[in-house]
């Protein structure tokens, strides 16, 4: 139910709103049962009047909902030349990182790995906040540099 800048409704959206006819609304303005005002030959309802009259929280006293500025980053690391039990031991330290991760306070984190047998090749993804993403890179290179 949208209203006009000041929070004045037409008697159309009670209408809608009440899910009645147009003239009972104005029978409502009438018999003194709906508050409202006359502006030319239009009435105007106040939200905070409909809201009275059906026993509801009216729309327009609710806070404004606000919005919290979120970064996110996308990241592949590539590790050549990796067999497949090095693979494995990357792939199991960073699996224990991501769940000794303070959950509360860090935002969703999503990682995937691929070993690919053939090339001797180890992807992981990774999607995250930029520091959940940039610590797990650089331990993704931490264990890429060390070998068994």
């Amino acid at each position: 139910m949208a209203g006009d800048v000041l929070g004045l409704l037409s008697v159309e959206q009670v209408a809608a709103a009440l899910g009645v006819h147009v003239r009972t609304v104005r029978r409502y303005l009438r018999d003194g049962r709906l508050k409202g005002t006359r502006i030319g030959k239009q009435y105007r309802i106040a939200a905070a009047d409909l809201a009275q009259l059906t026993g509801t929280a009216t729309v327009l006293a609710q806070e404004p909902v606000r919005l919290r500025r979120h970064s996110e980053a996308s990241s592949v690391v590539q590790i050549d030349a990796i067999a497949r039990e090095e693979a494995m031991r990357v792939m199991n330290g960073i699996g224990g990182a991501i769940k000794g991760r303070d959950k509360l306070s860090d935002t969703p984190l999503r990682v995937e790995t691929v070993y690919d047998e053939m090339r001797a090749r180890l992807k992981i993804i990774i999607t995250g906040s930029l520091s959940t993403t940039v610590g797990l890179m650089k331990l993704a290179e931490v264990y890429a540099e060390q070998r068994l």
